[in-house]
């Protein structure tokens, strides 16, 4: 029964996660920001988890490699030769040089079973380095867009520190005059070290950011932001099918490596049935009981048929396990797309949602400068005290802030997509 329903998930997947005939985006058309174009190839050629992969693909190359040809016959070829010396008689001179084939015929399916496992475990090697390298990529644009978002709030600082300073020197001059105290002068210059304060804290955080991107990338470069770094091109408003979570490379790794399972009990279930080997032996010898030269042909041929009787419970206990391994796999599958259907739902709620604050946000960002300039206006023409200003000046810091930090939200939420669609097998009808 169990087998059963695995093959009809497989058969519902197939149809309905393979027949879409569309056509596929890589991340150069979601990532068109010169620099990270620039990063994001570096990383895809230096990056030591990625190439670590890439060799795991290689062996697993290798694997499917030797069990394809796991069908054909073996060849050997070898050569032996003896010289005896008697005392009084000649030198006896013996020497046959056979070439040995031998073939295991597949009578259980064990060594098909062999080769469909190790075509899934390729299969699924080469997707897990598939979602490596989509990892790759994101963590690459997360970072960078990190950089670009903490230099605007490092540059709506440095003004807000260039404001704060005037506003001190304002409140000094006012203090002067009469119209303003020395608590209004001290809050003002609290409120300037504070700002200042947080200039440092984002040097700090940009300098993480950068070590962090250059492990990424495994290559020490000079990153160069621009003035206006372009959000990830990408359509947030299309309704996607389910079907193409097929193309997520953990979805089909997870697809692969019970596919690879499956493929492990019925060699399981082939060692309970006979072996049949056949072996033979052709060459040339002058060892036939006369010695003679040139040597005579050597011929032989032999077949062995090995039924299991009694191996201390091993083939049973295997199937089992085959069978515990093949279930874990089909739980693991089922996961996979359980996540996948969630982070594309979530992906699409942030991006929606990201706009629609940041729609909001631009708003606030007006109406608190508003409030700004007119606190100012009021405290320089009446002998109102600077706590009005001083609250005015942290809204609109604070907004200004929160505006740059929505749209990474954004971006952020565009960059999850990529992933949470397949990445560089992204379908669109």
């Amino acid at each position: 029964m169990n087998r059963l329903i695995v093959i009809a998930i497989f058969v519902w997947y197939y149809y309905n996660g393979q027949a879409q005939t569309v056509d596929s985006i890589g991340w150069r058309s979601v990532f068109t920001e010169p620099q990270l174009v620039s990063l994001i190839e570096t990383a895809l050629e230096r990056n030591a988890d990625l190439r670590t992969a890439n060799l795991n693909v290689v062996q697993a190359e290798a694997q499917l490699r030797a069990a394809r040809l796991s069908l054909l016959p073996s060849l050997t070829v070898g050569a032996e030769g003896n010289l005896q010396t008697t005392k009084g008689q000649a030198t006896q001179k013996t020497y046959s040089i056979p070439v040995t084939m031998q073939w295991e015929v597949d009578l259980a399916g064990r060594l098909r079973g062999e080769k469909r496992a190790a075509v899934a475990n390729y299969w699924s090697t080469a997707e897990t380095e598939r979602a490596v390298r989509l990892q790759l990529i994101a963590a690459v644009a997360t970072h960078y867009y990190q950089l670009v978002m903490m230099d605007e709030q490092l540059a709506v600082t440095r003004e807000t520190i260039e404001n704060a300073r005037q506003t001190v020197g304002t409140m000094e001059a006012l203090k002067e005059v009469g119209m303003q105290n020395e608590a209004a002068v001290s809050a003002a210059r609290a409120a300037y070290l504070n700002v200042a304060a947080q200039e440092k804290t984002l040097l700090q955080q940009i300098q993480a950011t950068e070590n962090a991107l250059v492990v990424l990338i495994g290559k020490q470069m000079e990153i160069n932001l621009t003035d206006e770094a372009t959000t990830p091109i990408f359509t947030t408003n299309t309704s996607y099918p389910i079907e193409i979570l097929a193309n997520r490379p953990d979805v089909k790794a997870a697809e692969y490596a019970l596919k690879a399972q499956m493929a492990q009990v019925d060699v399981a279930r082939a060692a309970f049935y006979p072996q049949l080997t056949i072996s033979a032996a052709a060459g040339w010898t002058n060892n036939v009981g006369e010695i003679v030269n040139p040597g005579q042909m050597l011929l032989s041929a032999i077949g062995s048929l090995v039924q299991p009787l009694f191996n201390k419970g091993q083939n049973r206990a295997n199937l089992r396990i085959a069978k515990a391994r093949q279930e874990q796999a089909l739980v693991a599958f089922n996961q996979a797309l359980l996540v996948a259907g969630a982070e594309l739902s979530d992906a699409l709620t942030a991006c929606q949602l990201s706009s629609e604050r940041l729609a909001l946000r631009q708003q606030e960002v007006a109406a608190a400068e508003r409030a700004y300039e007119v606190s100012k206006d009021v405290m320089q023409n009446s002998s109102s005290t600077y706590l009005e200003v001083l609250t005015a000046q942290q809204s609109f810091l604070q907004s200004r802030l929160s505006l740059v930090s929505d749209r990474f939200d954004l971006v952020q939420g565009k960059i999850n997509l990529f992933k949470a669609l397949g990445g560089e097998n992204i379908r669109k009808r």
